[in-house]
């Protein structure tokens, strides 16, 4: 037997330009399928968080489609939009109502019966763990439990396609890993999330394919896997036991020196670590910390767009040769 993977998501040739003629999307082509852990990934101001509004119907297009499972947005927005549980970057909550209340009501606005919304808000609410709360008013909530009973309220109508809009967004790093674990156990079950982060590690825990946008533009759209492999060196901080005024010299390494006891350390991928600490004890350096500083998702952007960057300008340069050796052609 055949089995045919669906598309979650389809988005063609999409665009978005504002009225003061800023282009927040440029015919973004991008596919997501059935039953993925994708991520969404970009700098501030990519056009992330734009195209989340225009497939969940709160941004208007200018031009382009959006199908959700076969669902034109366009033709069909009511069976679109009941396949979508949207998390957004802001607490949206209805402060001063009952948390079980947010969810009852929201399942009712998709049409699920009164009875059958009291019994999926208890099961979203004992899966975010906040069962106990359910009397409480969300003003009432931490942070971080706010996040969670927005993930509730996303799931209780049982949508198939999740989007998390920067879901972990300050939470510390406890509530952040028990959201993780929530979020594969939903995924596990077979629904389809698109994650949009600034943390590169929850990407790469969480997700199996990736896009990434800069400037309105799909720069990326791969494996995580093949993505990550890209990014080639990583920054350390060595905190010393003794003061030094310079910055040693390691040889095949980058060194910088921090203060009098923190020196960075660059480390290419295919170096690894035996070697730094080799040239370290030849040098009678002794570490009492390691800790690692790179940014790995800004290197990951400024290494993408370099490379298109560079790829456009090649494209370019060859176009103009091929217009001169034509024009040469002709003149002879």
């Amino acid at each position: 037997m055949r089995y045919v993977v669906l598309k979650a998501l389809t988005l063609k040739n999409l665009r978005k330009v504002y009225r003061d003629s800023i282009v927040a999307l440029s015919g973004i082509d991008l596919s997501v399928k059935e039953g993925d852990f994708f991520a969404l990934l970009g700098p501030n101001g990519a056009g992330k968080t734009t195209a989340i509004g225009i497939i969940t119907s709160l941004v208007n297009k200018t031009s382009g489609t959006v199908s959700v499972f076969g669902h034109n947005i366009d033709k069909e927005p009511e069976a679109a939009k009941a396949c979508i549980g949207i998390v957004p970057q802001e607490v949206n909550l209805n402060l001063f109502e009952r948390n079980k209340d947010i969810l009852i009501n929201q399942a009712g606005y998709y049409g699920v019966p009164r009875e059958e919304a009291k019994r999926r808000a208890e099961k979203y609410l004992k899966a975010v763990h906040l069962w106990e709360r359910r009397n409480d008013i969300a003003r009432n909530l931490s942070g971080g439990m706010k996040r969670r009973l927005m993930i509730a309220r996303a799931l209780v109508h049982e949508p198939r396609l999740l989007i998390l809009d920067e879901p972990t967004a300050g939470v510390d790093i406890e509530i952040r890993r028990s959201m993780w674990e929530l979020m594969r156990k939903i995924n596990d079950g077979g629904m389809t999330i698109i994650l949009t982060t600034h943390y590169l590690e929850e990407a790469e825990s969480l997700c199996r394919n990736i896009a990434i946008i800069d400037e309105g533009r799909l720069i990326e759209n791969d494996t995580m896997v093949s993505v990550v492999s890209k990014l080639q060196n990583e920054v350390f901080v060595l905190t010393l036991t003794e003061p030094i005024k310079e910055a040693p010299i390691l040889e095949g390494y980058t060194v910088r020196l921090r203060n009098n006891q923190e020196i960075e350390v660059e480390v290419a991928k295919e170096q690894g670590l035996n070697g730094l600490f080799e040239e370290i004890s030849k040098k009678s350096l002794y570490i009492s910390s390691m800790r690692s500083r790179s940014n790995r998702l800004e290197e990951l952007f400024i290494r993408l767009v370099e490379n298109k960057n560079f790829e456009a300008t090649a494209s370019n340069e060859l176009k103009v040769k091929n217009i001169i050796n034509s024009d040469k052609e002709e003149l002879n």
